[in-house]
């Protein structure tokens, strides 16, 4: 399992942000993420979640319970576009099991 202080570092490093602009985001403190990224803390459920949102990925992949990000964020999408994506993944998984 991938130690969550070094996901969190490399989701923000590959995001482009510092660690004062991520805290800002989710609000909490630099320091605080400097904890995380340095494992000397843990964020609650609570910051776990602003967390994933702030990289687009699950709580899992962020924990290291997922090896790939499977999140697809649909924030701000009409439920329309939210419809037309669903149908489009719903079309390329039958596909894909009919080619197995």
């Amino acid at each position: 399992m991938v130690n969550f202080g070094i996901k969190l570092r490399e989701l923000r490093k590959n995001a482009g942000y510092t660690q004062k602009q991520l805290a800002e985001k989710i609000w909490v403190t630099k320091t605080t993420i400097s904890y995380y990224e340095q494992s000397e803390r843990t964020p609650s459920p609570e910051i776990l979640v602003k967390l994933a949102s702030a990289f687009h990925v699950s709580t899992d992949y962020l924990l290291g319970l997922e090896e790939h990000r499977k999140y697809l964020d649909v924030t701000d999408l009409s439920e329309d576009d939210i419809a037309l994506l669903q149908h489009t993944i719903d079309t390329l998984r039958k596909k894909s099991q009919n080619s197995e």
